[in-house]
């Protein structure tokens, strides 16, 4: 696996089920894993992006420190992000990356984290939004 762009390579290379919908080219659900790796492309800001996406995402941390979220993601640690919402790396990882001098290096070499990409809206319960957070639902 490698970025053949200038560019963090798109998650749907790391995809390890689909659930395809009768539209082309648009999955129901995608599983994703993000398994230690290689970066190495040249001239580019290597983690992922500040960005919007026509699918929910709802990602996971097992283990070790996710590149684009290197405080805070601890493992057992989970996101959403519903379609359309702006979402990216930390302000220190964004700092770090457009700064970084660009030779290969391996990331991950402990970790693994997920993610389940599906086109329909994902949303908290009033149960978990008020279980596990501070603020009201």
């Amino acid at each position: 696996m490698g970025t053949i762009s200038y560019d963090h390579p798109d998650p749907s290379i790391f995809t390890v089920l689909t659930v395809q919908s009768d539209e082309p080219g648009q999955a129901v659900l995608d599983f994703v894993i993000f398994p230690p790796r290689w970066l190495v492309g040249e001239d580019t800001f290597r983690p992922p992006y500040y960005h919007r996406n026509t699918m929910s995402e709802f990602m996971g941390n097992i283990a070790g420190t996710y590149d684009a979220k290197e405080k805070g993601f601890i493992p057992g640690a989970s996101s959403l992000h519903s379609c359309m919402s702006g979402h990216g790396p930390e302000a220190e990882v964004f700092e770090k990356a457009s700064n970084a001098d660009l030779k290969p290096i391996f990331i991950g070499k402990d970790s693994l984290a997920f993610m389940f990409e599906t086109c329909f809206m994902m949303k908290l319960t009033k149960h978990g939004a008020t279980q596990y957070c501070d603020t009201e639902y």
